[in-house]
């Protein structure tokens, strides 16, 4: 069995499953926002009605709330959220509630691996698509709805059926001007939207044995794009060191059999990628940067679960020292324990010496809420993960998704620039 497989079958109490068997799975961590937290509490109510008893989870202790969303809130309704997610951990007794304005807190997506709240081997489910980020740990992590969730703080459980996974081979590392988001954005252009549909998508191979930790996120991160169900990397000794450090004790890695088998496998060359853009209105809709060094942009936004880690934030860094940026810039860090350490290391500063605003981490621009917006008619390059119509902003706004480097680029020319073009 292969990775995904292997997690399932041991949640499940079976020997061994195989693509498409429906198994009932025992979840051993629960993630909700202040997005999907109330959205819950809605299917509660309901069940409430029908007499189903929600007046205890199966299992505080695998539960925790972050606030990330609409932080600082961006009106009454989102103030109001917050509230709830409040009155919501109290009444559950859930102790692990990231809350803004006191603390450690930070984008869901960031918070599992920065708190080491998810371990190799595990089965994580979140109240959010882009769950299947923490699968670069070596778990089985995936979004699920608010009746889903709902269901699994009550039980404990939930079905899945097994997927087929595809697994996708990187030969050889990255030159030093490309990054995980280029090669993920080559996938996605090469699979396309769909092209993953409730799918594992698994990497592996020599690129990303050398990746950071840091850096086979951003994958994993990017396989809702192609509609996986799940993203996933087998464990190592970096993934037990990088927990490790971040407080997690008796960590092990996690494997696949050796002869695990795959639906489909396709392979890449790391000396041939290049720094790679998504251009509007969706992430397959990929070309090389250095095509697009004419267009002009308005905006450039580093940021989000996808774009603001700390080497993300350390590969823009690098780039804007000692230079000036010519468009709005945003940095907007992915939790505060990556914002501490970026003001120790001098990268803040190096960024407001640049021009850049440094905000405080949020989803609001990435998800067009709040903290940045765009405008009808502006253009945007971005570390996000989404550039369809409106996504950030206006109906009538553009953004092209690209690597930390190409946005730090873009930023100091204000076009879209191939880090390797800079003067």
């Amino acid at each position: 069995m292969n990775i995904t497989e292997k997690i399932l079958a041991r949640a499940s109490e079976k020997n061994t499953v195989s693509p498409d068997d429906i198994v009932f799975a025992k979840v051993d961590k629960v993630m909700v926002h202040d997005v999907s937290g109330p959205g819950v509490l809605k299917v509660f109510d309901k069940l409430q009605k029908q007499g189903i008893d929600t007046s205890k989870l199966h299992d505080p202790s695998k539960v925790w709330i972050a606030e990330d969303h609409f932080v600082p809130s961006a009106e009454k309704i989102s103030a109001e959220n917050i509230v709830k997610l409040s009155n919501f951990s109290k009444k559950y007794d859930i102790k692990k509630h990231f809350k803004y304005g006191m603390g450690q807190y930070g984008i869901c997506h960031t918070l599992s691996h920065e708190e080491a709240l998810v371990n190799p081997g595990d089965v994580y489910v979140g109240g959010d698509s882009h769950t299947n980020t923490t699968g670069a740990l070596g778990a089985f992590a995936c979004g699920l709805g608010h009746t889903d969730v709902a269901y699994v703080l009550l039980n404990g459980e939930i079905w899945f059926k097994v997927p087929e996974t595809y697994h996708f081979k990187l030969n050889g590392k990255l030159p030093s001007h490309v990054m995980a988001k280029d090669f993920i954005l080559n996938v996605i252009g090469d699979i396309g939207n769909d092209g993953g549909a409730y799918n594992t998508m698994q990497f592996g191979g020599t690129g990303i044995d050398e990746m950071s930790v840091e850096s086979r996120l951003t994958l994993c991160n990017m396989t809702t794009e192609a509609g996986a169900k799940n993203g996933i990397i087998e464990s190592d000794q970096k993934t037990v060191e990088y927990l490790t450090q971040r407080g997690a004790t008796n960590v092990s890695e996690f494997h696949g059999d050796s002869d695990a088998e795959y639906s489909k496998t396709f392979e890449y060359e790391a000396s041939e990628l290049e720094p790679t853009v998504s251009k509007p209105f969706s992430p397959d809709n990929i070309t090389v940067a250095r095509e697009l060094s004419s267009t002009e942009l308005d905006k450039s936004y580093i940021g989000s679960c996808t774009g603001a880690k700390y080497e993300d934030l350390l590969a823009a860094a690098k780039i804007l020292k000692g230079r000036q940026v010519k468009i709005r810039t945003e940095v907007l860090p992915a939790a505060i324990s990556i914002y501490k350490k970026a003001v120790k290391d001098g990268l803040i500063e190096i960024f407001l010496n640049a021009g850049v605003t440094v905000g405080p981490p949020t989803c609001g621009a990435c998800c067009g809420a709040h903290m940045g917006v765009l405008a009808k008619d502006e253009i945007c390059v971005s570390t996000t993960n989404r550039n369809f119509p409106g996504r950030m902003g206006h109906v009538e706004s553009q953004t092209y998704l690209a690597s930390p480097q190409v946005a730090a680029a873009s930023a100091v020319t204000g076009k879209l620039t191939d880090p390797r073009d800079l003067n």
